[in-house]
């Protein structure tokens, strides 16, 4: 009884993480899922939004999702920021850093890219417009392999 408390205990973190950690309206029918993290400071954030809303719209037929995860710890300055760049994907707000922690970001803006098991797939750090398309071929190559 020991050991398979010990083999319960060891196996629910792996869980965790392998789980999609958003709800499954935010999910639906998606094989590939760009989650994106960006705060209203954050000034690749800026030029990062136009082009998140363009993939969203020419992938999201495909199987592509973009889910934006906020980590101000005030929704007013997150709402200032959209309003400047509004955000035609849909939005998480994690004022406590839980997510930020979980998938221990190391930058801002950060974007993880996941399967729809939760496994991660990619991730970069920071956005250049002079690298949009090698992430652009990224997210084709991805969506490909998920077919």
């Amino acid at each position: 009884m020991r050991v398979l408390r010990v083999l319960v205990l060891l196996a629910v973190p792996w869980l965790a993480i392998a789980q999609p950690p958003f709800s499954p309206e935010l999910q639906a029918d998606a094989k590939v899922i760009y989650v994106d993290f960006w705060a209203s400071w954050c000034g690749p954030c800026r030029r990062s939004f136009p082009w998140l809303n363009h993939m969203q719209a020419k992938y999201g037929e495909k199987g592509f999702t973009v889910i934006g995860v906020n980590v101000d710890p005030s929704r007013e300055d997150a709402q200032l920021f959209l309003d400047k760049y509004p955000a035609t994907f849909p939005l998480v707000y994690d004022p406590d850093g839980e997510l930020a922690t979980r998938y221990a970001l190391q930058g801002m803006p950060s974007s993880i890219l996941l399967g729809a098991d939760g496994e991660e797939l990619s991730r970069h750090i920071g956005f250049s417009e002079k690298h949009k398309d090698d992430y652009e071929q990224e997210i084709v190559r991805l969506l490909e392999a998920k077919q």
